[in-house]
């Protein structure tokens, strides 16, 4: 699937499913709970935390599910094609550190 298949599978979800979008706001405040609940999940895999008995051992794929879906609700209610926008994201990086990580010595055996 590609990520503007993705966002035409939410928007058709949402319309067919959810209603309407929630606000812009409204996801952006979903969205930082989302990836909240993955830096849980991650922290406690991952990290020096333990899971509590009270936290469901957390599903890190489902979690990161949840982080994109919500983005891609919002790329789909601020008109942003993901596609076009990852794609110049990967352009800018390779022109900005083309040699930045290839040169630092922390990174390089």
């Amino acid at each position: 699937m590609t990520l503007q298949e993705a966002q035409e599978q939410v928007d058709g979800w949402i319309k067919t499913y959810g209603v309407r979008y929630f606000g812009e706001l409204t996801n952006l405040g979903i969205l930082t709970e989302e990836v909240g609940e993955l830096a849980r999940v991650m922290v406690r895999t991952y990290g020096e935390q333990s899971f509590k008995s009270s936290d469901k051992k957390g599903d890190l794929a489902d979690e990161m599910a949840d982080v994109l879906w919500v983005l891609l609700c919002l790329a789909n209610q601020t008109g942003v094609n993901l596609t076009e926008a990852f794609e110049e994201n990967i352009r800018k990086k390779t022109q900005r550190d083309n040699n930045r990580h290839l040169d630092n010595k922390k990174l390089v055996d």
